[in-house]
């Protein structure tokens, strides 16, 4: 039996890249251009849905849950490449958050288009990671029908596990089973079909939104500052000086003192900067106040 995929919008022709093929070079990159315009709009639809499934992600963190991304192709990607981003970003275990690609390690460097096709491959990948009803799946897919995801969001759902979806397709199949739908109609490809494009950009918008948003709630960042960020090169280490110092107006030796003295902690310097009190009591108010700078500076002012 065919798969309808002409009802889909990211699937049906775009008339303003009809003749792309006979552009000059220049006047093919303002199509493209021009239909990427639209993506931030598209996304800025979705925004109420966004910010309910970062409460919930947040909330989830807060009971050690975790947020596990399920994808094919470039939809597996993108969760992959945002997940390996929160450790050095945020600081946050490896396990935290953890992107599933149909077809496995391989298929990130390298197509294994038909590993999409198999549900049962989906619920495998969840069962392998043992999650439990304590995490939270998104599952992306810029169809809104992708087998493999839709399985894995169907396990989810079966040990009473909160699921979130990802599409570039309304009233899709994968929306039927989310508690939450994230849907960003970005319309027809420059390419027809080719989701890489508008819809995976889409896509990374969004995630970028759920993770960062997230992170923000359970105070991994203080003003708009990373301060949980792990020096872990050169770069990064100068960036933790700079970040102390932006955050407590301090001098760069009193920044790099600081962080001696707390084994390289931004948040431990920055409220010892902010309290003028050593790393291990910095610790402990950073401790009683579930990691929020701000809670722990102001609960240190009051005693």
């Amino acid at each position: 039996m065919p798969i309808p995929l002409t009802s889909l919008i990211t699937e049906s022709r775009n008339s303003a890249s009809s003749n792309i093929d006979m552009l000059s070079t220049f006047e093919m990159l303002k199509v493209i251009n021009n239909e990427d315009k639209k993506v931030a709009l598209a996304v800025e639809a979705a925004l109420p849905e966004i910010a309910q499934a970062v409460d919930l992600i947040s909330a989830a963190f807060q009971k050690n849950g975790r947020l596990i991304y399920c994808g094919a192709g470039t939809s597996g990607r993108l969760g992959i490449l945002d997940a390996s981003e929160c450790p050095p970003t945020f600081g946050t275990p490896a396990e935290q958050v953890i992107g599933l690609i149909a077809g496995g390690q391989q298929a990130i460097l390298k197509a294994v288009e038909n590993a999409e096709d198999n549900p049962l491959a989906g619920q495998s990948d969840l069962q392998n990671i043992n999650f439990t009803k304590d995490d939270i799946l998104v599952g992306i897919a810029a169809s809104g029908r992708t087998p493999y995801v839709i399985g894995a969001m169907h396990y989810a759902k079966s040990i009473n596990a909160q699921v979130i979806s990802i599409s570039c397709n309304p009233d899709s199949s994968m929306s039927a089973i989310a508690d939450i739908e994230i849907c960003a109609v970005v319309g027809p490809e420059v390419l027809t079909g080719s989701s890489r494009l508008k819809a995976g950009t889409a896509q990374k918008l969004i995630l970028n939104m759920l993770t960062t948003g997230a992170m923000i709630r359970i105070g991994k960042v203080f003003t708009n500052l990373m301060v949980d960020v792990q020096a872990t090169n050169a770069k990064l280490v100068e960036r933790q000086k700079n970040i102390v110092m932006a955050a407590t107006d301090c001098q760069r030796e009193e920044a790099e003192t600081a962080l001696s003295q707390c084994h390289g902690h931004c948040k431990t310097a920055i409220v010892m900067l902010l309290t003028n009190s050593d790393a291990e009591q910095a610790k402990l108010l950073l401790g009683k106040n579930n990691g929020f700078i701000r809670q722990a500076v102001v609960s240190e002012a009051k005693e």
